[in-house]
């Protein structure tokens, strides 16, 4: 790891990572059905964000993808191996809980798979793949900034969980009770 790595344009940077992640989840909305695409991006429920928030959040995305765009993945260290096997992780576990997902009919809140031991698995998991790509590239900085956009969308997390809520009642409310919100955390 390193607090200021060699930046430089390439093939083999850190921005492979995310791509291969966002060409799979745009793969997999093209072929869910339409329905369950529409429940994934309906925020009806939520309650408008402010726009310092978002814009904090937009800001500390753009910079993270500005150093993995510039940051090449340690080759031939053992961070590299290490961030590989958690982006593959994480990748595997968003895809999966993407799936969970859309198996649930829309009239009931998702609790099968993943979600019965995680309420935002499809969250937790793209955190895991942006923490294993900064490992892989061995950044300090890459690993900060996921950090704190992290936490950022634990706030916005929240106000989900508040819009589950008013949306499912009581069974929300259970599921609450009986499912941490980040796996064995919360």
């Amino acid at each position: 790891m390193q607090w200021f790595p060699n930046l430089a344009l390439g093939l083999l940077n850190g921005w492979i990572l995310p791509v291969i992640l966002y060409l799979s989840f745009g793969l997999l909305l093209a072929v869910l059905p339409k329905r369950a695409v529409a429940r994934l991006y309906d925020r009806s429920h939520q309650e408008p964000r402010r726009a310092l928030p978002r814009i904090l959040g937009v800001l500390l995305v753009l910079a993270w993808l500005a150093q993995a765009i510039l940051t090449p993945l340690r080759q031939g260290h053992a961070v590299l191996a290490i961030g590989l096997a958690l982006y593959a992780f994480g990748l595997a576990g968003f895809i999966v809980a993407l799936l969970n997902f859309a198996a649930t009919p829309p009239d009931q809140p998702v609790t099968r798979g993943l979600y019965r031991i995680s309420r935002h698995p499809q969250q937790f998991m793209i955190s895991v793949a942006f923490l294993g790509t900064s490992v892989a590239m061995g950044s300090w900085p890459a690993l900060l900034l996921m950090g704190i956009a992290v936490v950022g969308g634990h706030f916005r997390l929240l106000a989900e969980e508040k819009a589950c809520l008013q949306q499912y009642g009581d069974s929300y409310r259970d599921y609450m009770k009986r499912v941490p919100r980040y796996f064995l955390f919360f």
